[in-house]
């Protein structure tokens, strides 16, 4: 199966439907007067679409087991059909469209097989997904070719040229996978008073967004949370603590970082670990949602 582990659960909803094409006007009045000899089609095919859903993941090879927490079956007739509609939501990683889809299939199927004994010409048709959201599908546009982004690393043996950069430059690569141009990269060593000069620096060039990565440990010379904070003017936790808890589903000691978020003046400062790793999820698990900010900026202003 496709590897889902980077990705953060959603709502996500599914709608499908499928036909049922029946021949003749006695077939659907005997559907609608539940007087079809096997019982009644309606009540067989809802349970059956339950199942269906329910048990998506073992019957198509690449689909996620996933927890289905809503499931709705509808119907209506027009003329000599009948319409199926499966809606399917989930909190969860990945979406809920074949679920709706197999779902109706079932449904549709069961529909088959209760009416072929009094409508020999009865027929499938149309099984299609109607409307999906989240994922990808639901987000949010959060344009970033606007706004001006800096990186600086916090390193001293980065900075002496003893070891190469690695976090810093994932996090360039992803902010330009977002829209970001021209992105201002910088190296400065774990000084705390060089910290506070260089974010003061970014802030009268105007940059909107400053990630500093490395310094969030608890190590002596991890300093930059420290000399940061006092930059803070308006402090944004629940960012951090987003990140974190996406960091502790993959690994415990993802508690230990002392990471911050907040607004430093007009710039958002967001300070991340200085791990390859840490620095790969952090970006997964708060971009593109976290330019939402910044749009809420422009709207308060006008």
């Amino acid at each position: 199966m496709v590897d889902i582990t980077h990705k953060q659960s959603t709502l996500r909803k599914a709608i499908a439907t499928a036909t049922v094409e029946t021949s003749s006007p006695a077939t659907i009045e005997a559907i609608e007067q539940r007087k079809v000899p096997k019982g009644d089609i309606f009540e067989f095919a809802r349970a059956a679409a339950l199942f269906g859903v329910k048990k998506t993941s073992d019957v198509i090879p690449d689909c996620h087991p996933l927890p289905v927490e809503y499931t709705n079956i509808s119907y209506r007739i027009e003329g000599l059909s009948v319409i199926i509609s499966v809606e399917v939501h989930t909190i969860y990683k990945t979406g809920v469209e074949v679920e709706a889809m197999h779902g109706a299939s079932v449904a549709a199927l069961v529909m088959y097989d209760m009416l072929k004994p009094i409508d020999k010409k009865v027929e499938i048709r149309n099984i299609r997904l109607l409307e999906k959201k989240g994922g990808k599908s639901g987000d949010r546009e959060f344009p970033a070719e606007n706004l001006k982004a800096a990186v600086v690393v916090c390193s001293d043996s980065i900075h002496d040229g003893k070891n190469d950069d690695i976090s810093g430059k994932v996090i360039v690569t992803q902010l330009e996978k977002h829209g970001f141009q021209n992105i201002s990269y910088t190296i400065v060593p774990d000084e705390l008073n060089t910290i506070q000069k260089t974010l003061a620096e970014q802030k009268e060039k105007n940059y909107d967004l400053v990630i500093f990565t490395g310094g969030t440990g608890v190590s002596a010379r991890d300093v930059t949370p420290d000399a940061l904070l006092p930059m803070i003017d308006r402090p944004m936790p629940g960012i951090m603590e987003t990140a974190r808890r996406y960091g502790q589903e993959r690994i415990k000691t993802a508690m230990l970082s002392r990471s911050i978020a907040g607004f430093s003046g007009n710039t958002l400062v967001l300070a991340f670990p200085g791990s390859e790793k840490a620095a790969k999820e952090y970006m997964q698990s708060l971009f593109p949602q976290v330019l939402h900010v910044f749009q809420l900026k422009e709207n308060y202003r006008h």
